[in-house]
């Protein structure tokens, strides 16, 4: 672990929790809520080092709370198993707009899986009485289906119907996913492009584009191009990868047009110090602007979201 945190830090620079600046409003469109071992046994940060084996799901839940108050984080859509997102909500429910994490695909002891969420009704249901309010993480890249698969179609109508924002994954995972666990995750079906048909069916569909579709970065271009409902956000890119790869690829889309579609997102998944990482990794771009760091972390989204812009 001290080669990979060496490694890290020369890769990134100091952490976030050393730099980060910003005091003004966030809204984070990519944070979850999973139980400790989601992914297997509990590992600390592999970027930062930080964390520990023993945290429990109450921990991860206190400690990103105490950091989405200490960043002024005042709201975040949250996606998991349903019954977390539940528990989460019963002791923040001003803090998140809750969501279901679907089609959840894995392998456990050599058996394959892929579950969607409650039925429809019941979906329906929860959005309709403001339990939920986001459809968010659409995690199809990893069930071998491509976004546009025509199993997601009866969620994706009932999002454009209720006018609920859905995110779909799109781009990046971690290293070796595919024999790991998700042995049905392939780079091909996270090509932005593949959106498209959804996009032609669901021609009012609230759309965000999770990891900004990275690395496909002039597919990504034709699609905002093109379609200019689309908005994305920057999670786990922003902390993950080697931050100049980050920069380059901000940049890019800054300059291309779309600074003002570009969201904030940490990818909290089980380790809370990201959410740090993930502000630094915006703060730390001397390309943009203060006023366009302040559309990253909050105008952007609250126009997404129809919430008051903060100037």
């Amino acid at each position: 672990m001290k080669t990979l945190l060496t490694l890290t830090l020369f890769i990134f620079g100091l952490p976030s929790f050393a730099r980060a600046q910003n005091t003004g409003p966030i809204i984070d469109m990519h944070m979850h809520a999973y139980p400790p071992d989601i992914f297997g046994p509990l590992i600390p940060n592999p970027v930062s080092g930080v964390g520990s084996r023993n945290l429990t799901e109450a921990d991860i839940r206190r400690l990103t709370l105490e950091a989405m108050n200490r960043h002024n984080i005042v709201t975040a859509v949250l996606s998991g198993p349903l019954d977390v997102v539940g528990r989460w909500l019963e002791v923040a429910p001003s803090r998140f707009l809750g969501s279901p994490h679907f089609p959840f695909a894995g392998s456990i002891i050599g058996r394959r899986f892929t579950t969607f969420p409650v039925s429809l009704d019941s979906l329906r249901e929860l959005y309709t009485s403001k339990r939920l309010g986001a459809m968010a993480e659409v995690t199809s890249q990893y069930a071998g289906m491509t976004p546009s698969d025509d199993r997601l179609e009866p969620y994706l109508a009932l999002a454009e119907e209720l006018d609920i924002p859905v995110g779909i994954h799109v781009g990046l995972s971690g290293r070796g996913v595919t024999f790991t666990e998700h042995p049905d995750f392939r780079i091909a079906n996270g090509r932005p492009l593949l959106l498209e048909p959804m996009l032609v069916r669901h021609p009012k569909l609230r759309l965000y584009v999770m990891h900004a579709g990275w690395p496909f970065l002039d597919e990504m271009k034709a699609i905002l191009w093109s379609y200019p409902e689309v908005y994305v956000d920057i999670a786990v890119m922003n902390w993950f990868i080697p931050r100049a790869e980050f920069h380059r690829y901000l940049r890019e889309l800054v300059d291309a047009g779309f600074g003002e579609r570009i969201m904030f997102g940490s990818d909290q998944m089980v380790w809370p110090d990201a959410i740090g990482l993930a502000i630094d990794g915006i703060e730390s771009a001397t390309f943009l602007s203060q006023e366009a760091k302040r559309d990253i972390f909050y105008n952007n989204a609250a126009r997404f979201l129809r919430l008051a812009p903060i100037r």
